[in-house]
């Protein structure tokens, strides 16, 4: 049997270039794998099953369910597996869990199975799955083309801790209803992006001014209530705050542990919201 971490993203930078032929969107993006994980075991099976300890999620249309079966049909295995999933990161608020555990299945397989497939490989599978799963594949600091799964490695982003900050906030058809709030002022031309990835490739910081999202002009009309959790965290002391994906989730450095962690503890049992400190991670699994 094998455990794997599935762990969340964020975007320290998500630039909308235009609407394709095809109905998606191009986007160029800094994406970078957070501490916030889902715990995905694997274990061979005659039949492949989902177990989640989010009832509702157990359903045919996980990702992590999809991943299993298009690993096996693609490979021609034709194996079984059983897989469990405890899920740690919010589900639907923009920090990629769905697609991070529909990965880390590719991962696990490959490795449980001797599939012997590679980094590029896997990617092309992934991104049958959805737009964010090639990332998952290696995590860490990346930047993101196309509808998102044209994945670039980059190197280790100087980013340290944040705080990320999830409202319970539901929007029917969220990803959808955000690019269609979309319009021709909201699009730019990726400079942004480009310019934080010179500077991290250069071995410079992450200033928090060089972050951005272009869902965050058009949050607040997207989500009822975002406006007031925004303004709240900033009142505690959040600086630059952003949306992470298409939200609602939203995020922002700190520079030390210790003052995120009192500012998660603040909007926790002060607010009742979905807070965390986490950190930065680059994950070391083999493929």
């Amino acid at each position: 049997m094998l455990e794997l971490k599935a762990y969340a993203k964020v975007n320290l930078t998500l630039e909308v270039l235009g609407k394709r032929d095809d109905g998606y969107h191009d986007i160029v993006s800094i994406m970078q794998t957070v501490g916030l994980s889902d715990t995905v075991t694997l274990e061979e099976a005659d039949g492949t099953t989902l177990d989640c300890d989010v009832p509702e999620l157990s359903g045919p249309d996980n990702l992590a369910l999809k991943a299993a079966q298009l690993i096996a049909h693609e490979t021609g295995g034709g194996k079984g597996v059983a897989i469990g999933l405890q899920k740690g990161i919010p589900v639907t608020a923009g920090l990629g869990g769905g697609s991070s555990d529909a990965a880390a299945v590719l991962r696990g397989l490959n490795r449980l199975w001797k599939l012997g497939l590679s980094v590029h490989e896997l990617q092309a599978l992934g991104a049958k799955l959805g737009s964010d799963v090639p990332f998952f594949i290696q995590g860490g600091t990346a930047m993101a083309q196309g509808r998102g799964e044209a994945i670039r490695p980059m190197p280790k982003a100087d980013v340290n801790w944040m705080v990320v900050l999830t409202p319970n906030i539901d929007v029917s058809a969220k990803t959808a209803s955000l690019y269609g709030k979309l319009g021709r002022n909201d699009f730019t031309k990726g400079m942004l992006t480009r310019k934080l990835e010179a500077r991290i490739r250069g071995g410079g910081d992450v200033p928090a001014q060089f972050l951005f999202n272009t869902f965050d002009a058009i949050a607040f009309g997207a989500f009822p209530g975002l406006e007031k959790c925004w303004k709240t965290f900033e009142s505690v002391g959040a600086r630059e705050v952003h949306l992470a994906g298409s939200g609602p989730s939203m995020f922002a450095l700190v520079s030390q542990r210790e003052v995120g962690s009192a500012m998660a503890l603040l909007l926790t049992h002060s607010y009742g919201w979905k807070a965390s400190l986490v950190e930065a991670v680059w994950p070391s699994e083999d493929v």
